[in-house]
């Protein structure tokens, strides 16, 4: 059974109550809901973590190295600022895609930069909640295309 790890960083337990306008009224719960039972549909484990702290999620990357066949990851704000997030999925050598709810192209310019996405071999926007869904199955067709033939 393969198996992910879905990271969400900074501000994503205030999903519902923050800016609604931008990440819509559902909660962090739904969103948690929603990857579990994708997950389970598509016959993956999976490991689900969030954390406002950018070192929890450097850690969390590098302990998915030790489980996990790939992962999934929403650095939230720390996408463009995290050198370090860049560097600890360069190190641990995992296939990771990047999701964001919101459509990160039409926003403020700063936001135009990702530093976790420069080693991300996908990057899904803009699809709200539902994009967590399109970064798994991403992420899935990846790892079964790499997997060697016998």
């Amino acid at each position: 059974m393969l198996r992910i790890m879905v990271i969400n960083g900074p501000n994503l337990n205030l999903l519902g109550r923050r800016e609604p306008e931008i990440y819509g009224r559902e909660s962090y719960a739904d969103l948690v809901k929603l990857i579990y039972k994708h997950c389970e549909e598509m016959q993956v484990e999976c490991k689900i973590m969030q954390s406002n702290h950018e070192g929890a999620l450097v850690d969390a990357i590098q302990q998915a190295a030790d489980f996990c066949d790939g992962i999934v990851i929403n650095p939230a704000a720390y996408t463009h600022t995290s050198v370090a997030i860049l560097d600890a999925l360069k190190a641990v050598q995992l296939p990771a895609v990047e999701v964001h709810i919101s459509d990160v192209d039409k926003r403020e310019d700063f936001r135009q930069i990702s530093y976790p996405g420069m080693y991300c071999f996908k990057t899904v926007k803009g699809e709200g909640l539902q994009g967590y869904c399109t970064a798994i199955d991403a992420l899935l067709q990846h790892i079964w295309e790499q997997r060697p033939t016998i």
